[in-house]
């Protein structure tokens, strides 16, 4: 008798391609079954690699993807679960696999990829609690911070799709802070730590006005540390 399980993933699959053919059939120009080239790699090298009840996810995109912080904090708990390009629904997809082991915290940071793809805000905000919702479930003790999505800089003139996005950007983030002030998850609002003061990314921490230099980690890993947010009792 085939598995609940493989009844499961049928259906997933039957609905993401539903939803493709829904956003076509209707002239949507966005697509949240997209998913990076990269995206069936990394996700089978996380799914293959354990995880403990000690563990510390960071979860996201190319920005926590780039981040090394187990490296960069000299913590070998930290599990670095960032695929390049990613967006909230692939976030979703593969979320089972990162609470099977059910980690003692999770650093989610996603959605900048959504606002450049043209997914609707309402869509992003309704993805993130429903992670948050999806980890309550599985993992009730893992701790959740969520980090809000960080300002861009279009003086760099590379990623196009990505700048001038601001209204959107501030709207998800207004987003997660209610989902953080009604679920009882941690705010760790990153887009004031970056913002130069008129809405855009400090110029002097980033490459190309969307990911960070190392002068950018290691602001963020200052304020994590300052805060105790990897501490046991945090």
């Amino acid at each position: 008798m085939p598995s609940i399980r493989k009844y499961l993933k049928t259906g997933l699959v039957l609905c993401l391609l539903f939803l493709r053919y829904h956003a076509h059939s209707q002239g949507q120009s966005w697509d949240t079954t997209y998913r990076p080239e990269i995206y069936p790699l990394l996700n089978d090298l996380y799914s293959s690699e354990k995880t403990d009840p000690a563990d510390i996810v960071f979860l996201g995109n190319s920005i926590t993807f780039w981040g090394l912080f187990n490296q960069t904090l000299g913590e070998p708990r930290i599990k670095n679960r960032g695929i390049p390009g990613d967006i909230t629904n692939g976030v979703l997809e593969r979320l089972d696999a990162v609470l099977k082991g059910h980690p003692a915290k999770i650093f989610i940071l996603i959605g900048i990829n959504d606002i450049a793809r043209g997914i609707p805000d309402s869509i992003v905000v309704g993805n993130q609690r429903r992670i948050v919702a999806r980890i309550r479930e599985g993992s009730p003790r893992t701790k959740i911070f969520l980090q809000t999505v960080l300002p861009t800089n279009r003086s760099f003139k590379k990623l196009s799709a990505h700048y001038n996005k601001e209204a959107h950007i501030r709207f998800v983030n207004e987003g997660l802070r209610r989902i953080a002030a009604e679920s009882g998850a941690t705010l760790i609002d990153l887009h004031a730590l970056f913002d130069d003061g008129t809405g855009q990314l400090i110029k002097e921490l980033s490459f190309d006005g969307v990911h960070l230099t190392k002068k950018g980690y290691d602001r963020w890993v200052r304020l994590l540390r300052a805060h105790h947010y990897l501490d046991d009792q945090k």
